[in-house]
Formats: C-alpha cells, structure tokens, sequence
C-alpha cells in the first residue's frame, strides 16, 4: 500500500508534534499540527483547564478532514498530527481514505504527565491528560507505537511501516 498521508495520533504529551514535524522534514512533506485547526474559543476554554466535548471538537475534525482532503486533491502527501482520541473522531478523518496511515503513539501516565509539566505557554494543561485519558479508545488498526523511545527511532518505525 502507497501512503499519501500520515495520521499520527496520541493524548497531549506523546510526541506528536515532535515525531511529525521530524518526519515530514526527512520525507520533505508538509506538516499539519491540530493544535493550528482548534478555534479560539477551543484553545480558550482548554486554556481556562476546560476540556473540550464533542460539540467543541467537531468544528476542528471538520477542519482537518478538509485539509486533509485538499491534500489529496492536489496530489500532495503530507503529515497530520491530531488526537484522534475517539473511533467516531477517526472515522470523521479517516473513512474512505485508504492512502492515509494510522499511526497511534502511546506512554504510560507519568511519563505524559512528566512531559506535559515542562511545557510552557502552551494551552493543554496537565490536569487535562486525565480527562483524554478517560475518553481515549485506543485505535485497533493503527501502527502502535511506544513513546519511550527516542523520536528518531519513532520516525524510523514510521517510515518502515509506510514504506516511505
């Protein structure tokens, strides 16, 4: 199977901007962050320590799914990061899209939590992994992988999975 796209996903604190990003510099694709999709009311309210619900979160699968599908209109292969915490969330970006790889980055609660308290200025909070972790139905179908390894080993794992 040809990829065009890649979908990683993962709760806040997996790495998803960081293995995307360096996987789209070494394919030379370009990078989609969800995080640049949320409305400012979302990042608002994620902001204030509010998780969003599924009202909140259809608007921006919307907007990703659009980007997503402009890509392939073009013909251009890219690089999705997004949360994609619930199957109905993954069928919004992924149903009928056979040329776009599921990648799922996971790690256990501490080290998420770990990551997520050395952030600064950035509108997920920690009290918030709780309540993704609370609603994540981990993907079956998705290339699983461990994010106690190194980004570069991730990527490597990507690309050999992708054939890219």
């Amino acid at each position: 199977m040809s990829f065009r796209l890649i979908l990683i996903t993962g709760v806040a604190g997996t790495g998803k901007t960081t293995v995307g990003r360096q996987l789209a510099a070494e394919l030379g694709w370009p990078y989609h962050e969800a995080d640049d999709f949320h409305s400012a009311a979302n990042k608002e309210k994620m902001g204030r320590g509010v998780p969003l619900d599924d009202t909140d979160r259809a608007p921006w699968l919307a907007a990703i799914r659009a980007a997503m599908d402009e890509c392939r209109a073009a013909g251009r292969s890219a690089v999705f990061s997004c949360s994609a915490l619930k199957e109905g969330y993954r069928r919004v970006l992924l149903d009928g899209a056979p040329d776009t790889a599921l990648v799922f980055l996971s790690g256990d609660r501490e080290l998420l939590l770990a990551r997520l308290a050395e952030r600064s200025a950035h509108y997920m909070k920690p009290t918030m992994l709780e309540s993704q972790l609370a609603i994540l139905e981990p993907p079956a179908d998705a290339l699983r992988l461990d994010v106690r390894q190194f980004p570069a080993e991730l990527v490597a794992a990507i690309r050999r999975h992708c054939g890219v």
